[in-house]
């Protein structure tokens, strides 16, 4: 099949096939090429300026990953182990922002424990099933997912797709680093909230600056110390006797509001790992099976975001009656509430070790954020491909920390509106990307509809305009059905009680976007022939 040969068996095979991608990258496809099978993938070198180069050559003579976008060859995916696909998202979820969505179940959404329970273990599981989903394809094509995407929206509307994961990683990371300054105040008042960014935000970049590996490694064992704090407060929290599981449910339209709207800010926080949920197992083998990938992946996510959003929202419960746990929470946030429940019923001294053990949970959870924003900002253009992944990383972690500095004292506004969002946009990626697989390209076969040679060659690809015009649909039922602080669609309004309604954003998002793409795409590929 010359240059779509896939995957590449042997030694000759990999350089014949890194010949014929060099010599396309020479006629002018645009590429993302290794310079050799055997080294760390970086750029063709001449693909890159000679500041660039020496640069890139400096940070990796330090153990900095040289490899940026482009695609893992075979000879080097030696992640044999299949637990770490698991181990990377148990780690990442594992932590403080879980803890945080599941509390605000009761003081920002007005539910009891027994309606947000049913919500946070029914939708969480529906949540991760696309996350399980994309892991599929690392281990397939060795592809970051957001070229991989390439084969859904087509080469040139993929950009604007990279645009979204950008806005969604460094918004998230954001929003992670001021839970983390939260329960670092909630330890010691005197430190501002903008220094427990800092620490929480150059502890991340240091390990995402080392690259896939060091992720990989940390990620495998930072979820232990949190999983032993969350046990510690489970049992603090039953020694106090705060629980209340009784809070009446209530009834009509304003519970079916919000109701409707923790549904969507659930699905939000489980399914926005989604657009890059590649990255994590490109370097598994071709061979790893996909019920393998997939179980193991989908252990990872729902122990953790089911186990300590249950904790979350039953803590919460206390805030009802409780005084002393109001004041924490008015003064620290998520972070008071936690120390609410420590200080009284444990040791002196190891409450506030406790806390910074979750408060460094943060960094977990920010890795991968930080690691795939890279990938999203290389994949713009050719000329952001040629700047070294770790300078994108740095440039990364210095917006979102600008981010989050001001947005300190706003952090439940941040939270609700941003996981809302985020289930927006990917509820129109999936619906795209799920019709183009299982429809277009006979995912039900496997992945026999896909070429790893067409990723760079835009007219092999799809042409995009029905991706755009399903997407620009999909933007009006999100209109219609979200439910903001500063907008409350038709649709939303009538979904819930008086107010704000009930954000149903997510759901109109992906039906308005499913049912339009399926006849746009038939057409557009009648007419353009791919």
């Amino acid at each position: 099949m010359g240059l779509s040969t896939f995957p590449p068996q042997s030694k000759t095979d990999i350089e014949s096939y890194t010949h014929e991608k060099t010599r396309a990258s020479d006629t002018g496809d645009e590429g993302f090429i290794t310079a050799s099978s055997s080294r760390e993938g970086v750029v063709l070198e001449s693909d890159k300026s000679w500041f660039f180069s020496r640069l890139q050559r400096f940070a990796g003579s330090y153990g900095v990953e040289e490899r940026g976008v482009e695609r893992v060859p075979e000879d080097e995916r030696r992640d044999t182990r299949a637990s770490k696909m698991g181990g990377v998202w148990l780690a990442a979820n594992m932590g403080m922002p879980t803890f945080a969505l599941g509390a605000v179940a009761v003081p920002i959404f007005g539910l009891g424990f027994v309606d947000a329970a049913l919500i946070i273990v029914l939708v969480n599981i529906l949540g991760v099933l696309p996350v399980c989903f994309f892991a599929l394809f690392g281990p397939k094509f060795g592809l970051r997912q957001i070229i991989l995407s390439r084969f859904w929206f087509g080469h040139y509307a993929v950009k604007l797709i990279a645009i979204f994961q950008i806005i969604t990683c460094l918004g998230w990371a954001s929003v992670n680093a001021i839970v983390g300054a939260q329960l670092l105040k909630a330890v010691n008042p005197d430190i501002p909230g903008w220094a427990g960014i800092l620490i929480v935000s150059l502890a991340t970049l240091i390990i995402c600056l080392l690259g896939y590996k060091a992720v990989h490694f940390y990620e495998r064992y930072a979820w232990i110390p949190c999983f032993v704090v969350f046990l510690v407060v489970m049992g603090a929290f039953i020694k106090s006797g705060e629980f209340d599981s009784l809070l009446p449910l209530a009834t009509g339209p304003s519970e079916r509001g919000a109701v409707l709207s923790y549904i969507g800010a659930v699905f939000g926080f489980a399914v926005g790992w989604s657009a890059y949920s590649a990255d994590y197992s490109v370097y598994q083998p071709s061979t790893r099976s996909t019920r393998s990938t997939f179980l193991w992946v989908f252990s990872g996510l729902t122990f953790p975001l089911i186990f300590v959003m249950l904790l979350g929202a039953a803590i919460s419960t206390a805030l009802v009656k409780n005084e002393e746990y109001q004041k924490h929470y008015e003064n620290a946030g998520v972070g008071g509430l936690m120390a609410a429940v420590l200080t009284p019923n444990v040791e002196p001294g190891f409450d506030k070790a406790c806390l910074i053990l979750v408060a460094l949970s943060i960094i977990a959870t920010n890795c991968p954020n930080i690691y795939s924003v890279s990938f999203s900002l290389q994949a713009l253009a050719r000329q952001t491909q040629q700047v070294p992944r770790f300078v994108w990383t740095i440039f990364g972690t210095a917006v979102y920390v600008g981010i989050g500095i001001p947005g300190y004292n706003l952090f439940e506004t941040w939270l609700e509106t941003f996981v809302l969002s985020t289930g927006y946009w990917l509820s129109i990626y999936i619906a795209i990307a799920l019709v183009e697989h299982f429809l277009f390209r006979g995912g039900l076969r496997g992945f026999s509809g896909y070429d790893v040679g067409d990723i760079h060659k835009p007219e092999l690809l799809p042409p995009g305009f029905a991706a755009i015009a399903s997407c620009l649909v999909g933007v009006v039922g999100v209109a219609l059905g979200m439910s903001q602080e500063w907008y409350t669609g038709v649709i939303a309004r009538l979904c819930g009680g008086e107010g704000h309604g009930a954000d149903v954003g997510v759901w109109l998002g992906f039906a308005f976007t499913f049912i339009t793409y399926i006849p746009l795409r038939a057409v557009e590929g009648s007419c353009f022939g791919r």
